[in-house]
């Protein structure tokens, strides 16, 4: 496996990926960003809305306790007639504590006829307010018959209060005044304003710190990524990626490392086929060279010279052979299939056979074709009769005399079942797993001298396979090879109206 040289690099900007400013560009710090800038909204917002919700529900709660309180004071009343000092100074002892900051009562002109403060003083006679006109706007709004509530949180205290005129029998008696501050419960809010804002910058903080943290872990694997992809560009095949796990990182690793499998698979496919091909090319260019030689070196007769002509042809058609077949794979390799038509199997069968009749009765071999009606295949038509004329003219060639080349054609409502069987010589087990391969031979004598290269076979499965077919072989159990191959079946349009 390859290893990514980093000796120049500083140990801590190798560990966080940072290196000719590559984790400033990358995207995921503009991701940490933006997750920050957000949070930071978040934040602000939770700080600004919260003790605003918070004060909010004191006000509602505060307006509701001196609210009651005042209605309590209120109906303590309620029995009276008319209002003097001493008996609103006894009523008021009479009612529970109110836990109020002051306490007014007036007559209904607005003298004031109680004052918590001077009660609390225990000093009646020295009153401040008592006997005095106390027409605040919230006491003159309740002598009008208003029921008064105003509450306002300034200078880290709570100020409220109340007015309310003291009615009986329908008639006005006087008024009540309530006013109350409170400085534990401002005290609370400005607590729970401090605790938020330090909780938020808590927040905030961590928030940037693992933001960042998190985009430089992740800019180091995209790191990785990008210099595997780097020395992968270069030709280096065997370097691989770290797969752990089953994050975005991990799954782009295991494809990566796919990739670069294949890759070298194939490129040592190409490097082996380039050697194959070239000793292929070399063999008969050599025995030609060969044969020129001894033709312009050696004084020979006539019949021993055109028997070396003649091998020289041989030698020439060879080659032109291997030529074809070579540009036939890479046409194979490099363009896209040829437009399919719905091909007759019985009628290209019957051409590839009338091709080779003279080439099978030279070999002392029969052909015989058995194709049931209607087996139609959508297909490329030359690359179907290409692959019956391949599997035909092997079979003609590794046969015995005597023997014979049969085609069954079948099908059902899926597909056509096509068998090219012979009563050749047969193919070892152990070689059935590699006969689709290039340029590999069964028997490398008897190929090559039946003019062979290795290459008709694997012409054969790639152009089944880039017609949405499949081939397999077999052996007969009488002797010989069956080649199988299977297409998907497509009936003829008479057939359909039928």
């Amino acid at each position: 496996m390859a290893t990514i040289s980093k000796h120049n690099e500083p140990r801590r900007k190798r560990r966080l990926g940072i290196r000719n400013g590559y984790f400033f560009r990358s995207s995921q710090l503009r991701y940490a960003a933006a997750y920050i800038l957000i949070s930071f909204v978040a934040l602000l917002f939770l700080n600004i809305y919260a003790p605003i919700a918070i004060r909010n529900l004191f006000f509602s709660s505060q307006r509701n306790a001196i609210n009651d309180k005042a209605r309590l004071i209120v109906s303590a009343f309620s029995n009276y007639d008319e209002l003097d000092e001493q008996s609103v100074r006894d009523t008021i002892r009479s009612v529970n504590d109110l836990h109020t900051t002051r306490v007014l009562v007036t007559d209904p002109a607005g003298w004031c006829l109680y004052d918590s403060l001077d009660d609390s003083q225990g000093d009646y006679t020295a009153a401040d307010a008592v006997g005095k006109l106390t027409l605040y706007p919230e006491i003159a709004s309740a002598l009008t018959g208003n029921d008064v509530i105003y509450i306002r949180y300034e200078n880290d205290v709570f100020i409220s209060k109340a007015a309310m005129p003291i009615m009986a029998y329908n008639r006005l008696i006087g008024s009540v005044y309530l006013l109350e501050n409170d400085r534990d419960l401002a005290l609370l809010i400005s607590r729970l304003k401090r605790t938020i804002f330090w909780i938020s910058v808590g927040l905030e903080t961590a928030i940037i710190l693992f933001s960042l943290l998190f985009a430089a872990l992740f800019t180091r694997r995209m790191r990785k990524v990008f210099l595997s992809v780097r020395h992968l560009y270069s030709g280096d095949y065997s370097v691989r990626l770290p797969d752990k796990g089953s994050d975005e990182i991990a799954r782009l690793g295991s494809a990566f490392n796919e990739l670069a499998k294949r890759l070298n698979q194939s490129e040592e496919v190409r490097k082996q086929f380039v050697s194959n091909a070239s000793h292929e090319l070399k063999t008969p260019l050599s025995s030609i060279k060969l044969l020129t030689d001894s033709i312009l070196n050696n004084q020979m007769d006539e019949a021993t010279t055109r028997e070396f002509v003649s091998d020289i042809g041989s030698e020439a058609d060879r080659l032109t052979r291997l030529s074809s077949k070579l540009l036939e794979l890479t046409r194979l390799d490099s363009t896209p299939p040829d437009e399919r038509a719905l091909v007759s199997v019985e009628a290209v069968a019957d051409r590839v056979l009338r091709m080779l009749i003279h080439t099978a009765r030279e070999q002392s071999v029969t052909l015989d074709l058995d194709c049931s009606a209607g087996c139609t295949i959508l297909c490329a038509e030359d690359d179907f009769y290409q692959i019956l004329f391949n599997l035909v003219e092997n079979g003609v060639k590794y046969n015995r005399p005597g023997g014979y080349v049969r085609i069954f054609a079948d099908h059902d409502e899926e597909s056509v079942v096509i068998s090219v069987e012979d009563t050749g010589f047969g193919i070892p087990d152990e070689a059935k797993p590699h006969i689709f391969e290039r340029f590999y031979r069964v028997d490398k004598a008897r190929s090559r001298k039946a003019g062979g290269a290795g290459l008709g076979l694997s012409i054969v499965h790639d152009m089944v396979l880039r017609n949405d077919g499949t081939v397999r072989v077999e052996d007969r159990s009488e002797g010989g090879t069956r080649f199988v191959l299977s297409f998907p079946y497509l009936p003829a349009p008479e057939e359909e109206s039928e």
